[in-house]
């Protein structure tokens, strides 16, 4: 970030708390056609993939950690988006 001339091109991510609640985000979709929810956002346990056109562009997690890493994994395989 300093002195380089060179484009950030690892895939982002932020986490962000809310009292005991953590929401960890991978990724970046500005826009998407479908949101996969596997588990309960009300009950604080799912991962949210924003989709579009068949690829996964993001993928939030409440209570998932695991899932969060596998899904950074997933996207530096692919990453930048296309």
């Amino acid at each position: 970030m300093i002195g380089g001339n060179e484009p950030f091109d690892a895939v982002p991510f932020f986490w962000s708390a809310h009292y005991d609640t953590q929401v960890l985000y991978v990724g970046h979709a500005e826009i998407w056609d479908t949101l996969q929810i596997d588990g309960s956002v009300e009950g604080l346990d799912c991962r949210v993939a924003f989709r579009n056109a068949g690829r996964t562009l993001a993928v939030a997690t409440i209570g998932r950690d695991l899932d969060s890493l596998h899904a950074e994994l997933e996207l530096e395989a692919v990453w930048p988006a296309q």
